[in-house]
């Protein structure tokens, strides 16, 4: 049994926001660099930016330009130069190759079609006949180790059986690193402290411990805030087409602040919200819910 816990207190805070440049940035993705920029300076902490742009087939520079602009003109910058994703390949194929050594991947040839039957997850370790020499993917063990961490805002999360029925790629056939390799290795190395994200990335977290644990590295605190979902329960997503908010926007960033439970009054400019809510940021507010509804008010958002 692997638990983790917040880090030593006397570690500085260090949060991030790492949008990936797949689209402009959406409501959705407002309220959570808000929630992970206001949690850093409530701690008199880093926030860094990073740009999560490791999928060369859906990133775009045209979308990364769009995100800064948007971030920078609710002036939320970061606190040290922006980490690039898709510029630091060798070390994630550094830290890949001390997994192949300790065994704890395995090559795979399966396509989609062939894992259609087990809904897109991978049970099972591939045979030795897997051939390297033609497409080949490199997915991380399956595991039956239980992890648990503390959560501030969804309370204690445990995960029991995540790791024993799939194995997540962390190489693709196309040479892309996955997201779940690629944040670890970042996290890591721009010394992380404490993640506030979205509680959609809850399901990736068991997996993200494992990595930690095998790679012998202390992870990061955690924390998910409740994902704004619309009408019919999805969450406001690129994926959903979510539009690209106006930037500079005043009345957008209060109305984003509402979803955190911090409502404003006579503020008339965003340094004044910014500086405001970061008083009032309080993360045990948003407790009891993975889900926010959007108000009949803020429909203009999807």
């Amino acid at each position: 049994m692997v638990s983790h816990h917040t880090n030593d207190d006397a570690t500085r805070y260090r949060g991030r926001f790492a949008p990936s440049p797949t689209g402009p940035l959406h409501f959705g993705s407002l309220v959570s660099a808000l929630a992970s920029f206001l949690d850093a300076k409530k701690n008199q902490g880093d926030w860094i930016i990073r740009l999560e742009d490791v999928d060369g087939t859906r990133c775009k520079a045209q979308y990364t330009e769009d995100i800064l602009a948007t971030l920078h003109s609710y002036c939320l910058f970061s606190d040290e130069p922006i980490r690039i994703q898709s510029q630091h390949t060798e070390e994630y194929e550094q830290h890949l190759s001390r997994l192949k050594k300790s065994q704890a991947v395995f090559a795979c040839n399966c396509t989609r079609q062939s894992l259609a039957q087990y809904r897109g997850q991978h049970p099972h370790v591939c045979t030795s006949t897997t051939n390297t020499n033609a497409p080949h993917s490199w997915r991380l063990k399956a595991s039956d180790t239980p992890y648990f961490c503390d959560d501030s805002i969804q309370g204690r999360l445990s995960f029991v059986d995540d790791l024993k029925y799939n194995s997540p790629v962390l190489k693709r056939k196309d040479g892309y690193f996955s997201y779940q390799l690629a944040v670890v290795v970042d996290d890591h190395q721009q010394g992380i402290t404490h993640l506030v994200r979205g509680a959609d990335l809850i399901d990736t977290t068991a997996h993200q411990l494992h990595l930690y644990h095998l790679l012998n590295w202390t992870p990061p605190s955690m924390c998910h805030i409740p994902l704004i979902i619309n009408q019919h329960g999805d969450k406001i997503s690129k994926q959903n087409h979510a539009k690209a908010i106006q930037n500079g926007h005043l009345p957008t960033l209060l109305r984003a602040l509402h979803y955190l439970n911090i409502d404003l009054s006579t503020v008339h400019t965003i340094e004044d919200a910014l500086r405001l809510s970061t008083q009032q940021w309080a993360p045990e507010t948003l407790r009891g819910s993975q889900n926010r509804p959007l108000k009949p008010q803020d429909q203009h958002f999807l």
